[in-house]
């Protein structure tokens, strides 16, 4: 992967981050910091996940990788949410 690759999966996975933050319902305690690292996260793991599942690369805009990455992001920011909660 070459550094456009990992710089532009850095500027995804803060839109993904912000966009699973805004899907999981209710006030978050958790910071941006958390947002950002949870989305890109999410974006390389997404990436991974439709790849398998061959709708990585597809004509136009990637909507199933779009929809499963912001899954895992508002799964991730919700299971933060819950551990920081806790303490």
């Amino acid at each position: 992967m070459e550094i456009s690759g990992v710089i532009s999966a850095i500027v995804i996975g803060i839109v993904i981050g912000v966009l699973g933050r805004l899907v999981v319902p209710g006030r978050q305690r958790i910071g941006i910091l958390w947002t950002i690292g949870i989305g890109i996260i999410a974006a390389f793991i997404g990436t991974g996940i439709a790849s398998g599942l061959d709708v990585a690369d597809t004509e136009g805009v990637d909507w199933v990788e779009w929809i499963i990455q912001i899954a895992l992001a508002a799964f991730g920011v919700a299971a933060i949410n819950k551990v920081k909660l806790r303490r």
